[in-house]
């Protein structure tokens, strides 16, 4: 698998479809699964790294409340998508209202999965005035 990577300003239309940017309809595949995300965004994974990431996910302990409710949080709303010819994804109700999706929208890779975000959510988002103190966290972490 290539990388996933990019940033791309698209629009929700109508129907609530999004265009799939062809750099990130090549690795995501013509189905994907896309579900809540971190930091008020989606998830979009390809089906291999959405295994790998649900068989990560089952492997957290039944017993813990923080666990159940983790697994609850990416997995209850997650829906299978499938690119139309257009290259366009139908995002489910339930996912465009936890992200509030309206409009314009950000798609960008990072990795493993594509986030999408709303544009006002993304521009607050994606500020990078504490990068460097954010680069000495991430040392410890081995980076």
């Amino acid at each position: 698998m290539n990388m996933l990577m990019g940033t791309y300003n698209h629009s929700v239309d109508p129907k609530g479809r999004v265009i799939i940017p062809a750099k990130l309809r090549d690795e995501l595949g013509d189905v994907f699964v896309i579900s809540r995300g971190l930091d008020d965004c989606l998830f979009l994974f390809p089906t291999r790294e959405w295994q790998r990431f649900e068989a990560k996910l089952q492997t957290l302990p039944l017993t813990s409340k923080d666990a159940r409710k983790f697994v609850r949080f990416f997995l209850a709303g997650a829906a299978e998508v499938e690119l139309d010819k257009q290259g366009r994804a139908l995002i489910p109700q339930n996912l465009r209202d936890a992200a509030g999706l309206e409009k314009d929208v950000v798609l960008c890779g990072v990795g493993s999965r594509v986030e999408l975000w709303d544009k006002e959510t993304w521009n607050k988002a994606s500020s990078y005035d504490d990068v460097n103190e954010l680069a000495e966290r991430m040392a410890e972490l081995g980076i």
